[in-house]
């Protein structure tokens, strides 16, 4: 971060003048379009599935694999991106990532194989875990510290729109093409965005700094930290690891059709964004530990019913899940944020969120897809709320600094 402070204050510096907050938000929405098209290429199997298991014959726990796979590179790629950036520098790391995740998106269309899809998929992990530390040092170096907030909330709408999104693309293309074409299309976008951002992209030309094992050190020393791994595991599995499997279930266990299944998934996921807002003030109110405990015990009985409510119920509860399960996340950066000494909270994200999405978005959807094979998805969900339950318990013994309790 120090390479990103020093060019960002140089060219605050320049001519005595501090660049606007609307002057950059070209800048600023050319990264997030990128972002969009990173996250939405990661989940865009989940309501594609019906359709892939049906083409490639697989089970539903092989199909919850396919999500494990993606994350377990994204895991690799994150925890490396480091190396990766300080050799290329930030702006051509952004444009490897974008192009790559393109090329890997039609390499899964063009693979007829299981072993091979299985292949091609960690490679599209792989690809997209580059994008995020180099994003984020390219905004930040970019935008005035005092418009730092206003920026990150704009880049953080990438991932809560693509959750929309990538049911209604699917739905919207699947008119059209297979679910190979779907792929097509979005890894065209993605190429075309790599070398859009390589000729007129702005900002991103200095080093990116490699994983301070110093840093390691003093947060292994802290319990908060292993606690917190495992509560944003539990956070990404009640969000990313439900929504997976999600239209398998409905269209499986509720005989509700692809189409409407999928839509109502979008749907249900627009109220989330302003959800994320309200949680960010209840931590400010009351505190992230108290926040996080709420956000875990009202998640985990949403999840509950999800895998239980009878069939007149489920559109409900489809709807309320999500509003209640992204509420964990503001509290829990915030939490996570103040966990060891100052040079070792960044480095506390870099390792929390892909540990976290190996658990949460691979291995949670996989347990569901297992349970949907002997018959009973719903079990399945059911038991995942469980487990988010367990959350609510460990965040009880979670102790933090008092300045942000």
């Amino acid at each position: 971060m120090d390479n990103v402070s020093t060019l960002h204050d140089s060219a605050n510096t320049q001519d005595g003048m501090v660049p606007s907050f609307g002057s950059q938000i070209g800048p600023l929405l050319f990264l997030t379009t990128i972002f969009f098209l990173n996250f939405i290429s990661r989940i865009i199997l989940a309501p594609l599935m019906p359709a892939i298991e049906k083409d490639l014959g697989v089970s539903h726990g092989e199909a919850g694999s396919l999500f494990l796979l993606i994350s377990a590179g994204y895991f690799i790629s994150l925890l490396g991106s480091g190396f990766f950036s300080s050799r290329l520098l930030h702006k051509r790391t952004i444009i490897v990532s974008a192009t790559a995740v393109g090329v890997a998106l039609f390499g899964i269309a063009f693979t007829d194989s299981l072993w091979g899809t299985r292949m091609v998929l960690v490679l599209l992990g792989l690809a997209s875990g580059l994008y995020l530390p180099s994003g984020i040092a390219t905004l930040t170096a970019l935008i005035s510290p005092r418009h730092w907030g206003k920026a990150i909330a704009i880049h953080e709408l990438a991932p809560n729109l693509g959750f929309v999104a990538a049911p209604l693309v699917s739905e919207a293309l699947l008119t059209w093409f297979s679910w190979r074409g779907v792929l097509v299309f979005l890894g065209g976008l993605s190429v075309l965005m790599g070398i859009a951002f390589a000729r007129l992209g702005r900002g991103g030309e200095f080093p990116g700094e490699p994983p301070n094992f110093a840093a390691f050190k003093a947060l292994f020393r802290e319990p908060a930290f292993w606690i917190m791994m495992f509560l944003f595991s539990l956070g990404i599995g009640g969000t990313l690891g439900v929504y997976t499997m999600l239209p398998l279930y409905l269209i499986t266990e509720h005989g509700i059709n692809r189409n409407r299944a999928n839509t109502l998934i979008a749907l249900s996921r627009i109220p989330g964004i302003g959800m994320a807002f309200l949680a960010g003030w209840a931590n400010d109110r009351l505190g992230p530990r108290r926040t996080i405990e709420m956000a875990f015990l009202l998640t985990g009985f949403m999840t509950i019913l999800l895998g239980a409510a009878p069939a007149p119920w489920i559109t409900t509860i489809v709807f309320l899940q999500p509003i209640i399960a992204v509420c964990f996340f503001p509290p829990g950066f915030a939490a996570l944020s103040s966990i060891g000494p100052p040079n070792a909270r960044n480095v506390a994200v870099s390792l929390t969120v892909p540990f976290a999405f190996v658990l949460g978005g691979g291995a949670i959807p996989i347990g569901i897809g297992i349970m949907g094979d002997t018959g009973s998805f719903s079990l399945g969900i059911a038991m995942t709320g469980g487990l988010i339950l367990m959350g609510f318990i460990l965040s009880l013994y979670l102790r933090l600094p008092d300045s942000v309790n």
